[in-house]
């Protein structure tokens, strides 16, 4: 079955929370390329007022995001971890964004980005190595 084709045989709902992640991604990445992480977060967290209507599940944002990553160019865990932030507190969640980072045997440091709630890793988990080390918690948008 085509991409189409499973995209028109999803809920609405399902459908619909899919489509709003792929905005809210792709806004993310473009702010990104413009303005500095603090500011992109200060804007998300007010645009991201919890309401009624966005009461997916964190599994359904999780599920959402993957696919919405695969959409968006150059949507790397950054963008993705950041708009799941704003994705989660509209619906209600907890969120917090974390950056980690690890040192390679070429003495380079790499970074990776995921998100939180409830103590879970809900978007960007890593599995088996590396590990990251988590950088302290950045300050709430």
């Amino acid at each position: 079955m085509g991409p189409l084709r499973k995209l028109w045989h999803l809920p609405a709902a399902d459908r619909a929370l899919l489509f709003n992640t792929v905005l809210w991604l792709g806004a993310t990445r473009f702010a990104l390329w413009l303005l500095p992480l603090r500011v992109v977060r200060r804007l998300l967290a007010r645009a991201a007022r919890p309401t009624p209507d966005a009461r997916a599940t964190k599994e359904r944002i999780a599920w959402a995001m993957c696919i919405a990553g695969r959409v968006v160019p150059q949507a790397t865990c950054l963008p993705q971890a950041i708009a799941a932030e704003a994705l989660l507190t509209r619906g209600g969640h907890p969120a917090e964004l974390r950056i980690g980072v690890i040192k390679t045997d070429r003495d380079r440091l790499v970074a990776h980005a995921w998100v939180e709630s409830g103590g879970r890793i809900v978007v960007g988990e890593r599995r088996g190595p590396p590990r990251y080390t988590p950088l302290p918690p950045l300050p709430g948008a």
